[in-house]
């Protein structure tokens, strides 16, 4: 089994009211950034590091999760594709005042989450992901 890492945060985890409304949601989000579901298992879905199962009747996550883009042009199709999967704009696709070529959009997803998408401009990674393989 591999894992992709890059940076600080290991996984999210959201809590959601309806499974099946969050994964449409999540599924058009995620394909508009050039991904997908990977993991669709019964009781939640995972996609990277991102986990999303039911509250089982207890409170749903109230966060802020950024998702990384390659481009512009992958915020504008996020906006898009959010709205047309349920979700609510939150901010329009444009630049904000963060840093210098910082470009994003925020939408609400069916839960009140605030997802973003931002891009920071020009960059180069010196990889796409870490990878780890885990086991003896």
């Amino acid at each position: 089994m591999q894992f992709h890492v890059g940076r600080l945060i290991d996984h999210v985890h959201l809590r959601v009211a309806d499974l099946g409304r969050s994964k449409r949601f999540y599924r058009a989000v995620l394909q508009a950034l050039g991904r997908d579901i990977i993991v669709e298992a019964p009781g939640y879905f995972s996609a990277d590091e991102l986990f999303v199962s039911p509250s089982d009747g207890g409170p749903v996550s109230r966060v802020h999760l950024a998702l990384q883009t390659a481009g512009r042009e992958q915020v504008h199709r996020f906006h898009e594709a959010a709205i047309a999967a349920g979700g609510r704009d939150n901010g329009a696709p444009g630049e904000r005042q963060y840093h210098p070529g910082y470009y994003a959009a925020f939408v609400l997803d069916p839960d009140g989450n605030n997802i973003e998408a931002v891009h920071h401009g020009p960059s180069q990674r010196s990889a796409p992901s870490v990878v780890i393989t885990a086991g003896p």
